[in-house]
């Protein structure tokens, strides 16, 4: 299903890049300033990462210190796309690899960044695709969730009949409970 529209056509072409000695705190200044959720790393017009607000969390987590060079922390492993890609393309490469934004390379050199916010500014038609895998995304969690605690047998998810929060939900004496109505209701 091809939009007729490339990506080159609709990237961001004024984006931010920092160098890979840089410090988290000016890339989390520059990321502030600018309102972005993250900057190309380049070296001489090389591509050697990207930073984004990910992982910035993971490094104040970590407790890596804010003067740590950025290049410590940025994700290394570098998905790009070519300019005369169709937009519909660049949807179904972001989604496969799970990632919100792409560096669009020319010739080995970056000309630009397109986000899923560029995308869908120009087809909003195109959000059923990024919510298909923000769902699969939480039904994973969901699942994640689950294998680390006690409770094991959940029926399916919907509105607690006794608190109505909407959540995974656990038949009780022919009652739909959440995991905290139900943990109340044993006590």
């Amino acid at each position: 299903m091809k939009t007729g529209i490339k990506v080159g056509s609709i990237m961001t072409r004024n984006f931010i890049s920092v160098g890979p000695k840089t410090s988290l705190f000016d890339c989390i200044s520059k990321m502030h300033k600018a309102k972005v959720g993250s900057l190309l790393v380049e070296e001489n017009q090389n591509l050697k990462g990207i930073i984004t607000d990910t992982d910035i969390i993971k490094a104040i987590a970590m407790k890596t210190g804010f003067k740590v060079p950025i290049e410590k922390i940025m994700t290394k492993k570098i998905l790009s796309m070519e300019p005369q890609k169709d937009l519909y393309e660049a949807m179904i490469f972001m989604r496969k690899n799970k990632i919100r934004r792409v560096p669009i390379v020319a010739k080995k050199k970056v000309i630009g960044m397109l986000t899923l916010k560029d995308i869908l500014k120009i087809e909003p038609e195109l959000f059923e695709i990024v919510i298909q895998n923000v769902q699969i995304a939480e039904e994973e969690e969901k699942r994640k969730r689950l294998k680390y605690t006690d409770e094991y047998k959940w029926i399916s998810e919907g509105p607690c009949d006794e608190c109505g929060g909407y959540d995974l939900l656990y038949k009780e004496d022919g009652r739909y409970l959440c995991s905290d109505c139900r943990k109340a209701l044993k006590r």
